[in-house]
């Protein structure tokens, strides 16, 4: 059972540590997922999120699961990284825009493995950033949708709508680009 923010509030530091390190895999993957594969800004907004609640300036609003609002801290965090971003480089150029790191699959995986993986990133490229999200959170992190909808600071009835078109255009979008691999 999650544990509520009524019990959040009150643990202790060492406590709270031990939640952030057990979480810490999960916390980078949502990280790393939200800042479009951008190892540098995850690695930035992560720690930030990381300071931002041991320090007590990130403060739960109650209800929800630690890990769900920390989801949420990241999420956000991750957001105001690149739209620092963003600004400087608008000011440097205001042409410049930010594109999103592409993983290419390691050597050692097998070539229908980087098939699978290239058709589904592909898949995945096809979908708005809120499909993606709430996707990503459930499948991958395990969340609820109503979960989801408190991360992403949207109603239930959005992440579950966000939820079913992003299944149906996924599964579209890589059934349509695995036949074009074959």
């Amino acid at each position: 059972m999650p544990r509520s923010f009524e019990v959040h509030v009150a643990m202790e530091r060492q406590e709270l540590e031990r939640e952030l390190e057990r979480l810490h895999a999960e916390s980078w993957g949502w990280a790393l997922a939200c800042a479009g594969r951008r190892r540098d800004v995850a690695e930035d907004a992560l720690q930030t999120a990381y300071v931002r609640v041991l320090s007590g300036a990130a403060r739960p609003s109650g209800g929800s699961s630690l890990r769900t609002w920390l989801f949420g801290v990241i999420r956000l965090t991750v957001m105001e990284e690149l739209r620092r971003e963003r600004v400087a480089d608008e000011r440097r150029d205001p042409e410049a825009t930010i594109d999103a790191v592409d993983p290419a699959p390691r050597p050692d995986t097998s070539a229908e493995h980087a098939e699978r993986s290239a058709a589904l990133r592909a898949g995945l490229s096809t979908l708005s950033p809120r499909q993606r999200e709430v996707l990503q959170l459930v499948f991958y992190h395990g969340m609820t949708i109503e979960e989801a909808a408190v991360v992403m600071r949207v109603s239930l009835g959005s992440a579950r709508t966000h939820y079913e078109r992003g299944k149906k255009s996924l599964a579209a979008a890589v059934a349509s680009l695995q036949g074009d691999l074959r």
